[in-house]
């Protein structure tokens, strides 16, 4: 009789651990999925080829102040970043880094202009410099300052 209700015993604790697990992987499996939609780009289709756009989006960086970092037209990527600000709190410094992503249009008429906006801060700069942290910026005007300019570039009307 003590064997079958150690057994049973077992089984029961089997069951409710394997249930834990299983609440452990849905909790971590939600966390990815809002951390991949708060990094989730900004779209929007241009008319023109993907070079065209291209110069465009490079002139458009430029104007709002950021500095070229790498990518090319026929990679279809443009990286830039801001100049370094100084942060909300003494000694720490913020820079935004800018991510684009440039494809043709499937019907080949224009071009989708993908844009991620992330958040550089060095909490403190003086002291631990080259420690930063990365966010993605969601709810900025920089994103419709942004395809506004690229717009005026090739000449479409808002």
């Amino acid at each position: 009789m003590a064997g079958r209700t150690f057994m049973i015993a077992t089984l029961a604790a089997a069951v409710l651990l394997g249930a834990g697990c299983e609440s452990v992987t849905e909790a971590a499996a939600s966390v990815r999925e809002r951390m991949a939609a708060r990094d989730q780009p900004q779209v929007k289709t241009f008319p023109g080829t993907p070079r065209a756009v291209y110069e465009a989006v490079r002139a458009a960086a430029a104007d709002m102040g950021y500095r070229f970092v790498r990518g090319g037209p026929a990679q279809g990527e443009f990286e830039a970043i801001s100049g370094v600000r100084s942060g909300e709190t003494i000694g720490s410094a913020r820079q935004i880094s800018m991510k684009v992503t440039l494809q043709a249009t499937l019907d080949g008429q224009g071009t989708d202009v993908a844009v991620r906006l992330k958040e550089i801060i060095e909490a403190d700069s003086s002291n631990r410099a080259g420690q930063a942290t990365e966010a993605p910026l969601r709810d900025t005007p920089q994103y419709d300052v942004f395809f506004l300019r690229v717009g005026r570039m090739l000449g479409v009307k808002s």
